[in-house]
């Protein structure tokens, strides 16, 4: 399953370079403070890598939180369990 997604997100990559790669047309974009003249496949590139890398952040995060509190989890299912290592004296 690693391995497909993987391969689907570095096709998602290889679209975005062959779309930059055929877009070299001079575009203005106006951004909050300034507006500036880029090539296209420039702006393709910059705004698919900067929103990879924001759902990386976001998702990694939900990820590593949810990792977190199943080890809290963990941790504390094992104190209020019984021990089973114990071994149990039986008199005869």
């Amino acid at each position: 399953m690693k391995i497909i997604k993987i391969v689907l997100v570095l096709a998602l990559f290889l679209i975005a370079l062959a779309l930059g790669s055929q877009n070299q047309a001079i575009v203005t974009f106006n951004y909050l403070l300034a507006q500036g003249d880029f090539h296209l496949s420039t702006l393709l590139g910059v705004v698919f890598v900067t929103g990879f890398g924001f759902a990386w952040l976001v998702f990694g995060s939900l990820h590593l939180k949810s990792q977190l509190q199943v080890r809290k989890l963990k941790k504390k299912l094992n104190k209020l369990s019984p021990s089973t290592e114990q071994p149990t004296q039986e008199k005869a």
